[in-house]
């Protein structure tokens, strides 16, 4: 689905603040052609992101200085920043890609489901699931969690889970864990097509986050009907 013009810039004014920028950042850097920069010598992370056009750097000064004769195609990609940051004990966190929607269709059950809103049950499906997808997601971080229950021998049973955290006030930071054994079934779709409308429903708009070597996620960002948007890459400082 397209983005609406405004919801661009409100995706962007989000980031701006995420990253402690001047409110009107993004466009002014469009405008200019030029990095957006900001030098923070107290930093342990240093997070490049590049968004509808603009690009933002945000770390300490000497990053910055390395950084300034790079492209902003090479500093998408995580070895840069790794190979930049290496002396100061840079390591790390990847290359995400950055998809958003300010509308998405409804998708609807083939059968009724029972959607659970409790903590107990997200947290016993994150026990049930690989540890990678369980930290790649971060179900505990986000707050608002749709999770689809299923009865099995009269025990209620987590199958899937969508769910959304409030940036800033504007945007809803998607994310959805399902099950291992209860994949491939349309249950990921489901969940965070249910955390999503709730979201839409409070007035904000939608943005998933996946890093970009996860063929699985990015397929069902695109899926749902999410544009893409950009790329965020970042490192921990040692």
């Amino acid at each position: 689905m397209t983005l609406d013009p405004g919801s661009a810039a409100i995706i962007q004014l989000a980031w701006a603040r995420r990253l402690g920028l001047d409110d009107d950042a993004f466009s002014s850097a469009l405008a200019s052609g030029e990095r957006i920069v900001r030098a923070d010598e107290s930093a342990r992370t240093v997070e490049f992101v590049r968004l509808f056009g603009s690009s933002a750097l945000v770390g300490p000064q000497w990053i910055i200085d390395a950084a300034a004769a790079i492209p902003d195609e090479e500093m998408a990609q995580h070895v840069t920043l790794l190979t930049l940051t290496r002396s100061h004990g840079g390591h790390g966190l990847g290359a995400a890609a950055l998809f958003f929607a300010d509308d998405l269709p409804l998708k609807q059950p083939s059968e009724e489901m029972t959607v659970s809103h409790g903590n107990p049950e997200a947290i016993e499906l994150e026990g049930r699931c690989p540890p990678d997808d369980v930290n790649e997601v971060g179900l505990s971080d986000l707050e608002n969690r749709y999770t689809i229950v299923h009865e099995v021998e009269g025990r209620r049973v987590p199958l899937a889970c969508g769910a959304y955290s409030e940036w800033v006030g504007l945007l809803a930071h998607l994310g959805v864990l399902v099950d291992p054994e209860w994949r491939r079934r349309g249950l990921g779709s489901l969940a965070v097509s249910i955390a999503a409308h709730e979201a839409l429903a409070a007035g904000l708009t939608l943005q998933w986050r996946t890093d970009v070597s996860n063929t699985g996620s990015l397929a069902l960002a695109r899926k749902l009907g999410l544009s893409a948007g950009g790329i965020q890459t970042s490192v921990h400082l040692g």
